[in-house]
C-alpha cells in the first residue's frame, strides 16, 4: 500500500517557501532600489560622457517634463523609445490592457515618511510603468495634439516672465540676447527669424530660472540655459537643428554620477518652471479664442 501521510501537511519546507519573511522581503526590495540606483548612475555618466548619448536624454526629459532627472535617465536605459507611460492600474482604469509577453521597468516614486527623530525625509519606491506601445490601446481616447503659431509659442514665453524683456536693434559682441546682470532684463536682437528668437529667449529665461529656482550652484550656468532652450524647443516642436552637445564631456568632467544628476535636476527645473508659466497662457488664449468663437 501507498502511504501518502507526507502529503498531507500542506506547510512548505523551510526554505523552499514563496513567501517572504518581513526582513527578507525589506532586503529583497532594498537590493532592487539599489540596482535601479547603481542604473541611474551608470546612465548618468554614460549621458555625460557623450553628446549624443546627452542629447537623446534632453529628448526624453522634453518628452517627460514632469518626471525627475533620475527617472527621465532610467527611461532613456530602459525604453528610450517610450512616447506615455503609466502602471498597470493606469492603462487599466482608461480601458487598456497590457499585451502578452510584455514587461514593464522600473522608475523611482517618492514618498514622504517620518523619520526616527520625528523630522520628515523622502524615501523612493520602485513603480513598474509600461509604454502605450505596449498596451492595447483600442479603447483609449488619443491624446489630441495641440498645435500653435510662432506667435503663439512666443508670447507663451514672453508673458508673465519675471524681468522685462524688450528688443534691440544691434547687440554687443554680436549677442541675439543678453541679460543685464545687475536689473535681470533681457535684450533680445530685434529682426531675427523666429527659431533664433524664441531658442534666444529660452536660453536666457534658463539661466535665470537656474540661478533663482536652485540651491545648487550649477557648474556652468550658460549651458543650464543652453540645455534649457534645447528642451522647449524639442517639447513646442521649434527646431533644433543649430543645437550642438560635442562639449558636454569638458562640461561633466570630474563629476561624480551624483553631481551630474543634480546639474541635470537644475536643467530639468529650470525648463518644467518655463513650460508650466507657457501651458498656462496657451490654456488662457485657447479659451479665449473658444469663447469669442461661441459668439
Amino acid at each position: 500500500m501507498n502511504n501518502y501521510d507526507d502529503i498531507l501537511n500542506n506547510a512548505p519546507d523551510e526554505g523552499q517557501s514563496g513567501q517572504l519573511s518581513k526582513e527578507e522581503y525589506a532586503a529583497r526590495k532594498k537590493a532592487e532600489r539599489d540596482e535601479v540606483f547603481t542604473l541611474s548612475d551608470t546612465t548618468a555618466q554614460e549621458v555625460a560622457g557623450d553628446g549624443g548619448k546627452f542629447q537623446q536624454y534632453l529628448d526624453v526629459q522634453s518628452k517627460f517634463d514632469r518626471y525627475s532627472a533620475v527617472n527621465a535617465l532610467l527611461i532613456l536605459a530602459q525604453k528610450p523609445e517610450a512616447a506615455r507611460l503609466g502602471d498597470f492600474g493606469y492603462w487599466k482604469n482608461l480601458g487598456g490592457y497590457i499585451k502578452p509577453g510584455q514587461s514593464g521597468f522600473c522608475i523611482l516614486e517618492p514618498h514622504e515618511y517620518t523619520k526616527e527623530d520625528g523630522t520628515p525625509g523622502t524615501g523612493y519606491n520602485l513603480k513598474k510603468v509600461f509604454d502605450i506601445s505596449q498596451v492595447d490601446a483600442r479603447k483609449i481616447k488619443a491624446t489630441p495634439q495641440l498645435n500653435y503659431t510662432n506667435r503663439q509659442l512666443l508670447s507663451a514665453l514672453i508673458s508673465k516672465a519675471p524681468m522685462k524683456i524688450s528688443g534691440a536693434n544691434e547687440l554687443p559682441d554680436g549677442n541675439k540676447a543678453i541679460t543685464n546682470p545687475e536689473t535681470g532684463e533681457i535684450t533680445v536682437c530685434k529682426g531675427m527669424e523666429f527659431t533664433d528668437t524664441f531658442k534666444s529667449v529660452s536660453q536666457e529665461l534658463g539661466y535665470y530660472e537656474a540661478d533663482r529656482n536652485s540651491d545648487k550652484i550649477p557648474v556652468n550656468p550658460s549651458f543650464i540655459g543652453y540645455c534649457t532652450a534645447y528642451i522647449l524647443c524639442k517639447k513646442y516642436g521649434v527646431d533644433t537643428q543649430s543645437f550642438n552637445f560635442d562639449k558636454t564631456p569638458d562640461i561633466f568632467h570630474d563629476l561624480t554620477p551624483q553631481g551630474i544628476k543634480q546639474e541635470l535636476s537644475i536643467i530639468r527645473d529650470a525648463a518644467e518652471s518655463i513650460a508650466e508659466r507657457m501651458a498656462k497662457h496657451l490654456e488662457a488664449a485657447q479659451k479665449a479664442v473658444k469663447n469669442q468663437e461661441s459668439r
